[in-house]
């Protein structure tokens, strides 16, 4: 598929030419006009696609992505949103053409029978119930012995090469690209020249060993003596290890294993216990699949940029049936990916300005691998349509107000 299918579809096209122009969405600016926010993005799956018809809008927008956050395929994008160029650097047409030439089926790397009932499930073909029965000691054998059914090599090796093209080959390679900051960064405002501002970055994950919600890479060094050697594909790998779909992520010869108490293990995770040997991990929307508390100021304060934020699922609009095991399960899992993120909503109600919700869950499936191109190319539309919504019903020195009115009550709280 030519990366042309994603930018030129008529569609797009229309979006392209509705985007409002001269609009201010940030007090931070550089040379070029370029306007600064923090992004953080939801995990799901394949639905990922419509994350980058988000960016590709506010690109288009005249906006540019300071720090980043993401959990799972939130996380793939943010990655590749840090990894392919400086901060000032559009990057979505980038991401696009390496989306463009990659199948992503090839994700599901498993034995041929794990691959051929998965497509059957995901595509709902008649025959899967004899396909698991013929083949269901198999199934039972490789996650009693893996834990998961694809290793997810595939996966962590694309996302190696496609930062070695980019010149980014270790997590120290990333960190100094980072530190590039755009040219005549500044605060409109005052029009003084911000040199002070740094580009933050928050993979999501979920430590099962010690029971821990890491925040790479800030948490890095717990898990690996040199963690500037590696690449930044691990912790990408580690975000997006979807329980049993995928085989947990490992991590062994954990720096100080078998010490009584680590004081390092207590200030970053307030974990108390021995250091275990080695770690897995499964995907970070176990515990927060929208960190969009990341970058928050708990002052209260009026931020110089705002933190958008994308979801990819729908926000609560339905119930979940439980009347059965299946349906038990899921809402489990669903109460359990969703309800941190939730609550810091729930107290923080300001924040529903900042984001843009592209329900994607609503009409693709997120585990579809196999989705066609024509699909792809649908998925990334809605991301760019409900961009341009979001656009255009944002209201910067709005939402400003309304955090100088919080900060107010936070301070007359705290007298």
């Amino acid at each position: 598929m030519k990366i042309t299918n994603f930018t030129e579809n008529n569609t797009i096209i229309s979006i392209l030419d509705r985007i409002p122009k001269g609009k201010r969405y940030s007090d931070i600016e550089d040379a070029d006009g370029n306007q600064y926010v923090d992004l953080v993005q939801e995990g799901g799956g394949v639905l990922g696609i419509a994350l980058v018809g988000y960016t590709f809008i506010l690109e288009n927008a005249g906006i540019r992505f300071f720090s980043l956050a993401g959990t799972s395929a939130g996380a793939i994008n943010t990655i590749l949103m840090a990894g392919l160029g400086k901060i000032k650097e559009a990057k979505s047409e980038k991401i696009l053409d390496i989306l463009s030439k990659k199948d992503l089926f090839d994700f599901v790397d498993g034995h041929k029978v794990v691959r051929k009932i998965i497509n059957k499930v995901i595509k709902k073909e008649k025959g899967l119930g004899r396909a698991l029965v013929w083949n269901g000691i198999k199934i039972y054998k490789i996650l009693k012995r893996k834990l998961g059914l694809n290793p997810g090599s595939n996966f962590e090796t694309w996302i190696t090469e496609e930062l070695k093209k980019a010149g980014i080959i270790s997590l120290i390679d990333l960190k100094n690209l980072r530190k590039i900051l755009p040219q005549g960064l500044k605060y409109v405002v005052t029009g003084e020249e911000v040199t002070d501002a740094v580009a933050k970055l928050a993979i999501i994950t979920s430590d099962i060993t010690t029971h821990t919600k890491v925040e790479f890479p800030r948490m890095a060094e717990l898990y690996w003596a040199d963690p500037n050697s590696i690449s930044p594909a691990k912790l990408i790998r580690a975000s997006m290890s979807i329980p049993f779909f995928f085989e947990p992520f490992e991590i062994v010869n954990i720096p100080n294993a078998g010490n009584e108490y680590d004081e390092k293990w207590y200030d970053y995770a307030r974990y108390k216990g021995p250091v275990p040997s080695e770690v897995k991990f499964v995907d970070g929307g176990l515990l927060s699949n929208f960190p969009i508390n990341v970058f928050h100021r708990e002052d209260g304060g009026v931020p110089r940029m705002p933190t958008f934020g994308a979801r990819l699922s729908t926000y609560r609009k339905n119930f979940s049936k439980t009347d059965n095991i299946l349906g038990l399960s899921g809402a489990m899992i669903s109460t359990m990916r969703q309800i941190h993120d939730y609550d810091f909503l729930l107290k923080h109600p300001d924040y529903s300005k900042l984001i843009c919700s592209i329900d994607a869950d609503g009409q693709f499936n997120w585990l579809d691998f196999n989705m066609s191109k024509d699909d792809q190319v649908e998925l990334f539309n809605l991301g760019a349509e409900k961009a341009l919504e979001f656009l255009k019903e944002f209201e910067w020195e709005n939402y400003k107000e309304i955090r100088k009115n919080r900060s107010k009550e936070i301070s007359t709280n705290n007298t």
